[in-house]
């Protein structure tokens, strides 16, 4: 299977609830990220490839190393270096500023970007919503980073809140939640949850029919 079909897959058969229970029964039992973090537009679904972000606070002033002069530190650098399919996905500074915003949309929807994740916050919303580009963040708020925080590394393993991300793993985000599926057990957790998916589709019907919670859950193990 291609990422595209795969994404696919994900994308219109599956939802992050039914792919982090199979994760918890596989052993992988913290991989969503923060609850706070939400779609900019409601009912939007991401699913694509982690390109991590290492943000960090970086305030303006005299320093001797080698991003001092740098505003924004190699931001620009990861942002270009987005490939298809990718989700610019970024943590590691406080939430007194904003990650991301409209110019930086407008580049990564160029590059085909599937979307952004920010574990802080995004600006510019309304010309990330006249571009249709997914964002998911904590919320709205103006303030730059410019003279605030910076880019210091990408392409390098992230930790949000007890989450490890590295990059190139799976990502699957809608209003639920956002959750990172590691590479080496993608296969057996999409097969997995398509088929855990399709049990509850039977549960549903048999409950309709008046099948009683209790033995919905002893015939088929699922709730």
């Amino acid at each position: 299977m291609t990422d595209n079909e795969l994404f696919a897959l994900v994308k219109d058969k599956l939802f992050t609830a039914v792919l982090g229970d199979v994760l918890d029964a596989l052993g992988y039992r913290k991989q969503f990220l923060p609850q706070p973090i939400k779609p900019l537009v409601a009912g939007t679904k991401l699913v694509g490839r982690a390109m991590t972000v290492l943000e960090a606070d970086y305030p303006e002033g005299d320093g001797k190393g080698p991003l001092t002069d740098r505003p924004f530190g190699v931001m620009f650098e990861a942002l270009d270096s987005l490939q298809e399919d990718e989700i610019y996905i970024a943590s590691g500074s406080s939430f007194s500023f904003a990650l991301w915003g409209g110019l930086m949309s407008t580049r990564a929807q160029h590059l085909k970007s599937a979307g952004a994740i920010l574990d802080g916050y995004v600006r510019d919303i309304d010309e990330i919503r006249d571009l249709s580009f997914p964002v998911f963040s904590r919320g709205p708020f103006a303030q730059d980073q410019g003279v605030r925080g910076k880019v210091i590394d990408y392409r390098v393993p992230i930790d949000i809140e007890g989450v490890r991300i590295n990059c190139g793993d799976l990502v699957f985000a809608d209003d639920e939640g956002v959750l990172i599926v590691p590479q080496k057990v993608e296969v057996e957790a999409v097969q997995n949850a398509l088929e855990k998916a399709n049990t509850e589709n039977k549960v549903a019907k048999a409950i309709r029919a008046g099948m009683s919670s209790q033995e919905a859950f002893a015939t088929f193990g699922v709730m």
